[in-house]
């Protein structure tokens, strides 16, 4: 299986407001080379937790293949969600929180977990703006998409 390193950032300009997400993505392939490919979009109207999701459902839908995927993300929101066993418990509640709130965000929750599905995926935090290298890039990619022209519109907001 290909080796994978996602790192992720999503932005929001406001919350809700303009957004953005931008990933760094390394490849090893059998030959042990780096491959590094960047993606990023903006959105009209968006929160900083819906591009923090959808980052890393991007790059997942990226993958052509099975892979073994590290993310790498600054969002505890989205690691936590999974290390700490948050969307088991909320698919398990029917997309409820241990409050019985209906869980934010579960249309891309849902997109998320169905583009996990064909990779071996790992989550690990990373403490965003301390100058690791691929973070910074990732915010700097989310940032330029939240400002840039080319937004599109995100669906699944409801304010």
């Amino acid at each position: 299986m290909m080796q994978v390193t996602l790192y992720s950032d999503g932005s929001s300009r406001g919350n809700p407001g303009p957004g953005g997400y931008g990933t760094v993505m390394h490849f090893v392939d059998p030959q042990g080379q780096l491959h590094v490919l960047e993606l990023s979009q903006g959105y009209e109207r968006t929160t900083n937790n819906r591009m923090e999701i959808m980052v890393v459902v991007a790059g997942l839908e990226a993958l052509t293949r099975p892979c073994q995927v590290t993310v790498v993300s600054d969002s505890q929101y989205v690691v936590k969600a999974f290390n700490e066993h948050w969307v088991q418990g909320w698919i398990k509640r029917g997309w409820k929180t241990a409050s019985k709130a209906p869980v934010k965000n579960v249309d891309l929750w849902k997109r998320l977990m169905a583009a996990m599905e064909p990779h071996e995926v790992s989550f690990t935090w990373v403490k965003g703006h301390h100058g690791h290298p691929e973070n910074e890039r990732c915010d700097e990619l989310a940032t330029t998409a939240a400002d840039g022209r080319d937004r599109i519109q995100d669906e699944g907001f409801d304010e």
